[in-house]
């Protein structure tokens, strides 16, 4: 809600009549009907709140209760605000955030609201940078749906931004904040200089009046954004903006294809009436643009085309993807200064109830969950005895755990909070644990400065440790293994998910039976969410305004990362010692020489006896130039897996396993300190984020 001031417009706003509907058994809502959980954000005038209905008939529902405290609502904020709620109160549509509530005390106004679990695009923007043209195609269409409608019912929405577009639990959007809209009926310009700054039309800026054909200007901002992870008019100041966005040439970026370039051409036109969706037609003119060629219009409306993103939610109440600037805090609604004489005239008719029929269409959505049910506490020892430390991380502790309830044996990871951002950790592990061969993630608690993740007991040790004791091991169950493994890392990456940490000590066994179906991946704390079609890693925040692919690349990682290390641990089965490293001795330069240069041996000791597909295959994975190097699904394919039950059952000799593991720990620990890593700061020291920053009120209204 960091919006500049808005000048009230000469005309009266219009009123829509609501009819007070309740629902059978229900009454007209109050304060007292809503449990405060958390505080989901907070505006220059207002507090949302994550809440939970306490009396029937939809006792248990969670919404999102936006509180505005009357005394500090200035006049044209008030108007805003009343506004809103009949804005919300007049629009039912899968892509608007609905309005199920709105009442008032004497010095509050009530809005209670879909609770959205994905939270907003701008966080999503902020942690990626920026989108594949299919994810923006898919987020436009959903949203050039939700502007027609809108449009539809003579508004003006006039503060897109990716702020005020959330997603729900399943990845679909949904307008809110509706503070700025204008009911601009029978086609009337507006005349007031509101919403935020990058994303105003000229006509809006320089306050010649505009009609619903801002928000297509808007919809370009928001398009070339999501696109290349900057603005398209952005000067050093406000003025220098407003300037830009009168009389400057826009700066096409050439990697954008040749349809996206034609649609953004078309949105930014100075003149309104040329720009596209201006005339009657309105939206249809977007929804015919070859940019959404591929996009069926009708199953879009019915929510049946996959969102590009599914939000790792637990359980209802999970507000992972929210600011934990604002969830960290301690839920308060004061009381609030009762306002003037004039501003209860103002609110006059405020309060509202939806209809049971609209409210039955909402309450299967706020009702599910995805995946399984995590407890998402705060104090760990509530639930769980810590007992020994099993394993050490770069971040973090690994302990044994005893459920208290059931008296079962757990792993506990305990991350300090200051040291790495665990939430990329949480999500992958969420969304997909559920894989027979990923670690399952059992509960997840947070204190402030530590989180801890409660996971299976890995009772059968480390792969590697296992394989190197075993008296017999032959290349035919080194196939199996590297066949279980490889197909895990191949669903991990078809899923867009890259570990970047598969040394075999992430690599473990659930339990003794040594069967390859009991190897489980572990340890995420490295692994990335990949977005762009280019393989490579699009999340961390970069501090430049906009980084250019090939800057990217050099940073980043790609999935050939994780075939090298399979590729060093399915050389360690063959061979019975390391590819880079002759033992803990070997210094770092050493080490770095071989493998920057290629060179690992292929013949002699148990190479004389391995099969020619065997080496075949380890060269492929092992390849100096990453882009040359299999892939998953190639290695699943390759006949030294395919045809396993034909490779050779014999004995496979070994180094000392203390001379093995040494020389595999010296190999990783050369690679991760061959190099300082790019300097990633967090979401908030980005450009990006940067632009929107504001000292932050207090915590109570």
């Amino acid at each position: 809600m960091d919006n500049y001031s808005c000048f009230l417009d000469d005309e009266e706003i219009k009123e829509i009549n609501i009819t007070h509907v309740v629902k059978e058994g229900a009454e007209k809502a109050d304060a007292s009907q809503f449990e405060l959980l958390k505080v989901l954000g907070q505006g220059s005038f207002g507090k949302v709140f994550l809440v939970r209905k306490v009396t029937p008939p939809d006792a248990n529902e969670l919404y999102a209760m936006k509180v505005l405290k009357k005394a500090t609502l200035k006049v044209r904020d008030r108007v805003r605000t009343k506004m809103e709620r009949n804005i919300l109160a007049d629009v039912n549509h899968p892509f608007v955030v609905k309005l199920h509530y709105a009442f008032q005390t004497e010095g509050k106004l009530y809005l209670i609201l879909d609770f959205l679990r994905g939270g907003d695009l701008f966080t999503r923007l902020s942690k990626e940078v920026m989108f594949t043209e299919e994810d923006v195609k898919f987020y436009l269409a959903e949203l050039a749906l939700g502007l027609d409608h809108l449009h539809s019912l003579g508004i003006i929405y006039r503060d897109l931004k990716p702020e005020n577009i959330l997603l729900d639990e399943e990845g679909h959007i949904k307008l809110t904040d509706f503070g700025l809209c204008k009911e601009a009926i029978d086609h009337k310009k507006a005349f007031s200089f509101c919403g935020t700054v990058e994303y105003m039309a000229p006509e809006v800026v320089n306050r010649q009046g505009h009609t619903h054909s801002a928000d297509w200007w808007s919809f370009g901002v928001l398009m070339f954004e999501m696109l290349t992870g900057a603005l398209p008019f952005q000067g050093k100041d406000r003025k220098e903006t407003m300037n830009l966005i009168l009389k400057a040439r826009l700066g096409m970026p050439q990697f954008l294809s040749a349809e996206a370039q034609s649609l953004l051409r078309a949105l930014f036109k100075r003149n309104p009436s040329n720009r596209l969706g201006s005339n009657a037609d309105g939206a249809e003119e977007i929804k015919r643009h070859c940019f959404f060629s591929t996009i069926d219009w009708n199953k879009l409306f019915r929510k049946e085309m996959k969102p590009p993103f599914k939000p790792a939610v637990s359980r209802p109440d999970d507000t992972f993807y929210f600011d934990s600037e604002f969830t960290s805090r301690t839920p308060k609604d004061s009381p609030g200064a009762p306002p003037s004489a004039g501003a209860n005239q103002l609110f006059r008719g405020f309060s509202f109830i939806a209809s049971p029929l609209l409210e039955e269409e909402t309450s299967n959505i706020s009702g599910t969950t995805s995946h399984r049910k995590l407890k998402f506490g705060i104090v760990i020892y509530d639930g769980y005895i810590l007992k020994e430390d099993i394993g050490m991380g770069s971040f973090s502790v690994c302990k044994r755990c005893i459920h208290k309830a059931t008296n079962t044996e757990y792993a506990v990871k305990m991350i300090e909070k200051t040291s790495t951002d665990p939430s990329e950790e949480i999500e992958i592990l969420l969304r997909y644990g559920q894989h027979p061969n990923i670690i399952t993630l059992k509960d997840v608690y947070d204190n402030g400065r530590q989180v801890f993740l409660v996971t299976e007991l890995m009772r059968g040790g480390e792969l590697l440790d296992r394989i190197l004791k075993q008296k017999f091991f032959s290349e035919r169950e080194a196939s199996a293994v590297l066949h279980t493994i490889t197909k895990t890392v191949e669903y991990l990456h078809s899923q867009g998910v890259v570990h970047r940490d598969l040394k075999p000590s992430n690599i473990l066994y659930v339990d003794e039976s040594g069967n390859p179906e009991s190897i489980r991946i572990c340890d995420f704390g490295f692994a990335k969410q990949l977005r762009a079609n280019n393989g490579l890693l699009m999340t961390p925040c970069y501090t430049a305004n906009f980084v250019a692919p090939e800057v990217l690349k050099r940073q980043g990682y790609d999935v050939g990362c994780d075939i090298w290390s399979l590729g060093v641990l399915l050389y360690t089965m063959l061979a019975g010692f390391t590819p880079f490293a002759n033992g803990p001795e070997d210094t770092p330069n050493e080490i770095l020489s071989r493998i920057g240069n290629g060179h690992f041996s292929l013949t002699g000791g148990n190479w004389d006896t391995v099969s020619d597909a065997a080496k075949d295959l380890v060269s492929k994975m092992l390849h100096v130039d990453p882009h040359q190097r299999l892939s998953a699904k190639q290695v699943l394919r390759h006949p030294w897996i395919v045809q396993r039950d034909k490779l050779p059952n014999s004995q496979l000799q070994h180094q000392d396993p203390k001379l093995v593991k040494g020389a595999m720990a010296a190999t990783y620990s050369a690679l991760k300190n061959s190099q300082p890593s790019p300097e990633l700061k967090p979401i908030e020291s980005s450009f990006l984020a940067q632009r929107r920053v504001k000292k932050l009120p207090s915590t109570s209204l």
